[in-house]
């Protein structure tokens, strides 16, 4: 009796071992079709912004700028271990879906609102938002009009294919106010149309106006203060890589939280021998995040490394001392005010 009372907590031991954390994820999770097909490649596939001042523009190089590309660079380097291997694709409105449907990209993060229509019914899946935003209008400050009602009978500019152009009719249908939509395939002929007069006014998403306007005598034209939508922005890639989303979608927890835990670019490297149980877990000091999603144990690392964390991307594109001078608002971390949270890293 005794040695079958030994053997069977012997055997109540090892099954209780196999199923432990540590022991599921020493061998790290086998690469799923669009982790397996990117190191294949050696590339990144994201979409591109035709030009968005702050969110996603080609510099003198042709190299994307912005809050967007920065997180595709993140996704590369928790991936691919290096930031630069980010192939882009320049997309309208209306290619973004179809190109992340057919497999042309593997993430798009391109001003890109999170809607039931998109996630149910084109088959993609949205990460964390990386910007709160709303949808606005600018005017001409001769018009005379400080208020958005006051654009009864106004001909609106508005770019095919975005949440922009429905969202303007659901409220000038709910408003009753008649307007006249004058509509754009790409953002940058639509901008190219307000310039030239040929429409009252230009609504798109606030933050975007904002910078939009530093290319405008900034004197001659007023955001109205007027917010007709929500506009959560986020990135989004196909449904049926449970594994895929899962990296995207914690490369973006792990920019948010490292802000949250005071770490930096420029302090990354010097964070790693912190004592904080958190920051360990993050930097991959400690357990196996990184395996547990076929990644690297560095993964959280070389994303931070190579972008700092979500407030210093921010900063960069879109903060008070930048060329679009936005507050961070809603987009501050939970605990100074705002929307941005993590999940524990754990």
């Amino acid at each position: 009796m005794e040695f079958l009372r030994k053997a069977g907590l012997a055997a109540t031991v090892a099954l209780v071992g196999a199923f432990a954390p540590d022991a599921a994820f020493a061998q790290g999770a086998q690469p799923g079709p669009t982790l397996a097909s990117v190191r294949s490649k050696g590339m990144l596939d994201c979409s591109a912004n035709q030009g968005s001042p702050g969110f996603g523009v080609p510099d003198s190089r042709g190299e994307q700028r912005g809050l967007d590309p920065d997180i595709c660079r993140a996704i590369a380097a928790a991936v691919l271990g290096d930031a630069s291997r980010v192939r882009w694709h320049v997309l309208t409105s209306q290619a973004r879906i179809p190109a992340l449907q057919s497999g042309q990209v593997d993430v798009v993060a391109r001003t890109f609102t999170w809607t039931h229509s998109r996630e149910v019914n084109a088959g993609l899946q949205f990460g964390p938002v990386t910007f709160y935003d709303g949808q606005g209008f600018i005017v001409r400050r001769a018009t005379g009009v400080t208020r958005a009602a006051q654009l009864d009978g106004a001909t609106v500019c508005a770019t095919a294919g975005s949440t922009n152009e429905l969202n303007l009719a659901d409220w000038a249908r709910t408003n009753n106010i008649r307007v006249q939509p004058l509509v754009f395939e790409s953002n940058e002929d639509t901008r190219k149309a307000y310039t030239a007069g040929r429409c009252d006014a230009y609504t798109l998403d606030a933050s975007q106006l904002a910078a939009f306007r530093t290319s405008l005598v900034a004197a001659d034209h007023i955001i109205l203060p007027d917010i007709i939508s929500k506009e959560p922005l986020t990135p989004a890639v196909r449904k049926g890589d449970p594994q895929w989303f899962d990296i995207m979608r914690w490369t973006i927890y792990a920019l948010i939280l490292a802000e949250e835990l005071g770490i930096t670019q420029a302090n990354v490297d010097e964070m790693l021998a912190s004592p904080n149980p958190e920051i360990r877990r993050l930097l991959g000091e400690a357990g196996d995040t990184g395996p547990a999603m076929g990644l690297d144990r560095r993964w959280a690392y070389n994303a931070i490394k190579a972008v700092g964390n979500y407030g210093e991307i921010f900063d960069r594109h879109l903060g008070p001392n930048s060329a679009i001078g936005l507050d961070r608002g809603l987009n501050r971390l939970w605990n100074q005010g705002g929307l941005m949270y993590a999940p524990p890293m754990r």
